[in-house]
C-alpha cells in the first residue's frame, strides 16, 4: 500500500514540475506561478475524475445484473467479475462495455471502494470464457493494489502536458533581454520534451504494476494459464486491429492490459508494458503451484 502511495506522490510531483517548466519556458516567473495554480487544479480534476473522463474517452457503457441489455455474454461478464470481486474481498465494481473491436481491458477508479473495469467487445468474442476470467481478474489485482489511481492520473495528466506545451507556445516564450518575446526553438524543445519526459513516467511506473498484476491475477482467478493463454491472443490480436480512440489518446494506453496502439512493440525504457513473451513464461512459472 506505501509502496503504491509513494509512487502516486511521486509521479505527480514530478508531472507538476513539468508543468512548472513549461510554464516557466513559456512565461519566466508569472507563467510559472500560473502553470503550478494550474497543476494543483489539474492534479485536484485527475484525482476525483479522471476515471469518469477516461470511460467517456472510450464510450464506456455500464452494465448489471439488470440492465445487460439481453446479452448473454455481458450477463456472464457481469457475473464474472462479481464472483471474481468476492474471491478477491474486493467491493464490487462498476462494469463498463467498449463497443470496440480490438481484444482489450482495464481498470480504473481512485480506489476500491469506487472502482470500475471496462472490457471491449472484441475482447469477448476473441477469448473464451475461462480466459476472459484470467484477464478480469488482473484488472481486479490493479484495484486491490490501487494501481488504478496511479495509471489514470498518469494518463489524465501526461494528456494535459502535451496540450499545455502547445498552448504555451502560441503566447510565447521564454525572455530575452529583459522583454517578453515568443522564443520558437524553446517552444519546440517544450512541445517535444514535455510530453516525452512525461510519457516516461508513466512508462516506468507502468511495466512493473503489470507483473504483479500478472502475479495476483493468477492468485484471484487459480488459472494463471488462462491468463497466459489470453495475453498471447490478445497481443497478436491487438496488433492487427487499430484502436482509434488509444491512437488519439495514446497517453492511455498504458491503462491497458496490453498495449493497444499501433506499431508499439517497443523494449527497454520505451515500453509501457513488460514483453508479452516474458508475461507468459512468469504465469506458466506460476501453473506448477496450482
Amino acid at each position: 500500500m506505501l509502496g503504491n502511495w509513494t509512487k502516486t506522490f511521486v509521479l505527480m510531483a514530478a508531472i507538476t514540475a513539468l508543468f512548472v517548466a513549461v510554464g516557466g519556458a513559456f512565461g519566466g516567473q508569472s507563467g510559472m506561478l500560473m502553470a503550478l495554480l494550474l497543476a494543483g487544479g489539474m492534479n485536484f480534476y485527475a484525482y476525483w475524475f479522471s476515471d469518469q473522463a477516461v470511460l467517456k474517452m472510450y464510450g464506456a457503457v455500464e452494465i448489471n445484473a439488470e440492465n445487460n441489455y439481453g446479452n448473454n455474454q455481458f450477463r456472464n461478464y457481469f457475473n464474472m467479475v462479481k464472483e471474481l470481486a468476492e474471491h478477491a474481498q474486493l467491493p464490487m465494481p462498476r462494469v463498463f462495455v467498449i463497443n470496440e473491436s480490438q481484444p482489450n481491458a482495464f481498470a480504473t477508479g481512485r480506489n476500491p471502494e469506487n472502482a470500475a473495469v471496462a472490457a471491449t467487445t472484441g475482447i469477448m468474442q476473441i477469448l473464451s470464457e475461462r480466459e476472459l476470467r484470467g484477464v478480469m481478474a488482473h484488472e481486479l489485482a490493479h484495484v486491490k493494489n490501487r494501481d488504478t489511481l496511479i495509471s489514470t492520473m498518469s494518463a489524465t495528466v501526461a494528456g494535459a502536458i502535451s496540450a499545455i506545451a502547445q498552448f504555451g507556445m502560441l503566447f510565447g516564450g521564454g525572455s530575452r533581454d529583459g522583454e517578453n518575446r515568443p522564443n520558437p526553438m524553446l517552444g519546440i524543445l517544450m512541445i517535444v520534451m514535455a510530453p516525452l519526459a512525461a510519457s516516461l513516467i508513466q512508462m516506468a511506473i507502468s511495466r512493473s504494476r503489470e507483473y504483479e498484476a500478472d502475479r495476483m491475477g493468477a492468485d484471484i482467478s487459480r488459472d494463471p494459464k488462462a491468463l497466459a493463454s489470453a495475453l498471447e491472443k490478445i497481443h497478436n490480436y491487438a496488433h492487427q486491429i487499430p484502436n482509434l480512440t488509444a491512437e488519439q489518446h495514446p497517453e492511455t494506453g498504458q491503462m491497458m492490459i496490453i498495449n493497444p496502439l499501433s506499431g508499439a512493440d517497443f523494449s527497454g525504457l520505451f515500453s509501457t508494458h513488460p514483453k508479452t513473451e516474458e508475461r507468459v513464461r512468469r504465469l506458466l512459472l506460476l501453473a506448477n503451484q496450482y
